[in-house]
């Protein structure tokens, strides 16, 4: 069983998708299903047919997330003492073509979100900072072509 690394608070995003989907969203479907068999003959009764397979995907949803629950491995970053790049580091970046200065944390693959700032720990930008140290140049081997790098700091919180 390969172990899934996550932050506390992706962890704590699963959680709360998995109590709604375990409550309210449960609820909503057996209501539908409900209301749908009152309609009678089930042969021809598409609203049932349609909560049933919406309630097939729920259930496959909650395993999902269940799994990997089950599988995380939890890091609090702001416990990492660490000179150099490791999930769940705040790595602030210049791009060396542009000049540009970008902000990423590094987390597991289901918090990763590029409009919030954070990108998965297996992402081609990811895999080639890790191990790095502030001042160091991170080259990148992207779909787009390769790109540079400077890493001007580091930081765990």
């Amino acid at each position: 069983m390969d172990r899934v690394p996550m932050t506390k608070e992706g962890a704590d995003a699963i959680r709360m998708e998995l109590a709604m989907l375990k409550g309210e969203k449960r609820h909503q479907i057996i209501a539908a299903i409900e209301e749908a068999l009152a309609h009678g003959d089930l042969s021809e009764n598409a609203e049932y047919h349609a909560a049933k397979e919406e309630q097939g995907m729920n259930e496959a949803r909650i395993k999902l997330l269940e799994d990997k629950l089950a599988r995380s491995q939890i890091i609090d970053p702001s416990t990492i003492e660490s000179d150099r790049i490791v999930f769940g580091a705040t790595v602030k970046l210049v791009d060396l073509d542009t000049e540009k200065e970008i902000t990423y944390k590094i987390v597991g693959e289901d918090e990763a979100n590029i409009e919030h700032g954070t990108i998965s720990i297996t992402s081609p930008i990811a895999r080639a900072l890790i191990g790095k140290e502030e001042g160091d140049v991170a080259t990148v081997h992207a779909p787009s072509g390769e790109r540079e790098y400077e890493i001007v700091s580091i930081a765990y919180k």
